[in-house]
C-alpha cells in the first residue's frame, strides 16, 4: 500500500517542482532585467527575429478572425433587433480578446519554438555549463534578452491585430452583411473606452513575457539529446497555450469587476439623478 501509494503521489511531486522551477526563472528573470551590461545587441537582435516569423501570419490571421466575429455577431444583432451595436460588439471583442491572445499564439507557436530550439541545443552543446564556468549569468546573457523581444514584439503586434481585425470586421459587415457605416463606427465610439485598449496591451504584456519565460525554461531543461530537444519545443508551445488561456480568464474577470462597462448607469448615479430617493 505504502509503496503503491508513493508511485501515485510523485507525478504530483514532479508537477509541482516543475512549477517551482518555471516560477523561480520567471523571478530571475525580473530580477536580471535591470542588471547592467545590457545585451542590446542581442535584444535587438531578437526583436528583429521575432517580427520577421510573426507579422505576416498575425495580419493574415486577424482579418478570418474579425471576419467570423463580425459575421456571427451582425448575424446575432439581426436576430434580436439591434443591429446599431454591432460595430461596438465585434470591435471590442476583437481589441479585449482576439488581439491579445492571436498575437501571443502567434510569438509563442513561431518564436518560442525558435526561443526553446535555440536555447535547448546550447544546453546540449553545454555552452550553458560553459558560460556559467566562466561567471557568465546565461539568465543575463541570454534569456532576459529573448523575453523583452517577446514582450515589445507582442505589444507591437497587438495593435497591428487590433487594426487590421477592426477594419476586416468593419469590411464583412458592411460590405457583405449590408450594415451602415455609421451606425457601425458610432456604436464603436459609443460604447468603447480608453480602458479597452490599456487592459488588451496589459494582457499583451504579460502573455509576450510568459511566453519567452516558458520557452526559456523548457529549453533548458531538454529530456537529453536533439530528440529531447523536440519535446521541450513540443512542451514549451503546449504549456504556453494553456497558461496563456487561463491567465486570459483571470485578468477578463478583474478587469470586467474594476472597470464598469461604458454607458452602464450606476446606483450612486441613478439615484443622484432623481434627487436622493
Amino acid at each position: 500500500m505504502n509503496a503503491r501509494a508513493s508511485s501515485v503521489a510523485i507525478p504530483g511531486a514532479a508537477a509541482l517542482a516543475q512549477v517551482g522551477r518555471l516560477s523561480t526563472l520567471a523571478w530571475e528573470v525580473l530580477l536580471a532585467i535591470p542588471r547592467r551590461p545590457f545585451q542590446w545587441r542581442e535584444w535587438i537582435q531578437q526583436c528583429w527575429f521575432f517580427a520577421s516569423v510573426t507579422i505576416l501570419p498575425t495580419a493574415l490571421v486577424a482579418i478570418p478572425f474579425g471576419a467570423v466575429i463580425a459575421l456571427q455577431l451582425g448575424s446575432l444583432t439581426q436576430q434580436i433587433g439591434a443591429q446599431s451595436f454591432t460595430g461596438a460588439a465585434s470591435a471590442l471583442a476583437i481589441v479585449q480578446q482576439a488581439s491579445p491572445l492571436i498575437t501571443a499564439l502567434l510569438v509563442a507557436g513561431a518564436g518560442g519554438s525558435a526561443v526553446c530550439a535555440d536555447i535547448g541545443a546550447r544546453k546540449i552543446r553545454e555552452e550553458i555549463d560553459a558560460m556559467e564556468v566562466l561567471g557568465v549569468n546565461p539568465i543575463q546573457r541570454l534569456i532576459v534578452p529573448r523575453v523583452l523581444a517577446a514582450i515589445v514584439v507582442s505589444v507591437l503586434l497587438n495593435g497591428l491585430v487590433s487594426v487590421v481585425g477592426v477594419l476586416g470586421g468593419y469590411f464583412f459587415n458592411v460590405v457583405l452583411q449590408g450594415g451602415t457605416p455609421g451606425a457601425y463606427l458610432a456604436s464603436f465610439n459609443a460604447l468603447a473606452q480608453l480602458p479597452d485598449l490599456w487592459i488588451s496591451e496589459i494582457k499583451a504584456v504579460i502573455y509576450g513575457f510568459v511566453a519567452g519565460v516558458v520557452a526559456a525554461f523548457r529549453g533548458l531543461n531538454p529530456a537529453g539529446g536533439p530528440k529531447g530537444v523536440g519535446d521541450a519545443v513540443n512542451q514549451a508551445v503546449v504549456i504556453t497555450f494553456l497558461l496563456l488561456f487561463l491567465i486570459n480568464v483571470v485578468l477578463t474577470a478583474i478587469y470586467l469587476k474594476i472597470v464598469p462597462p461604458e454607458g452602464v448607469v450606476s446606483d450612486d448615479d441613478t439615484q443622484r439623478r432623481h434627487g436622493g430617493r
